[in-house]
């Protein structure tokens, strides 16, 4: 299943949320190698938690965070116009609920 994306690309939609998408300006080799870097990161988290390790779930985590500040999913926003953040809001309560009404009544 595709997911679904705002009109404007800034955002895709799960579970009625709203999570900040990459930047669409990184190219294809920078998206990848950060991707790839953040799967990397969440990998590390997973063994972390399992080993009870505290020092490498730090460092991991912070991984994480580095991989998806890069993306352009979290920190400032990849777009200029000075439109206000959404990330993690529930579409209903943002400027995006009435076009999404419109996507559910189509299913």
């Amino acid at each position: 299943m595709n997911p679904l994306f705002t009109p404007d690309g800034r955002y895709l939609i799960v579970r009625d949320r709203l999570w900040r998408a990459a930047n669409p300006g990184l190219s294809a080799e920078a998206r990848s190698g950060l991707v790839n870097a953040l799967m990397t990161a969440r990998r590390e988290v997973g063994i972390a938690l399992r080993n009870k390790d505290g020092t490498r779930l730090a460092q991991a985590r912070i991984a994480v965070h580095a991989a998806k500040v890069a993306l352009g999913e979290r920190g400032a926003v990849w777009w200029t116009d000075g439109t206000r953040d959404f990330n993690r809001c529930l579409v209903k309560n943002t400027p995006y609920a009435e076009w999404y009404l419109g996507t559910q009544a189509m299913k």
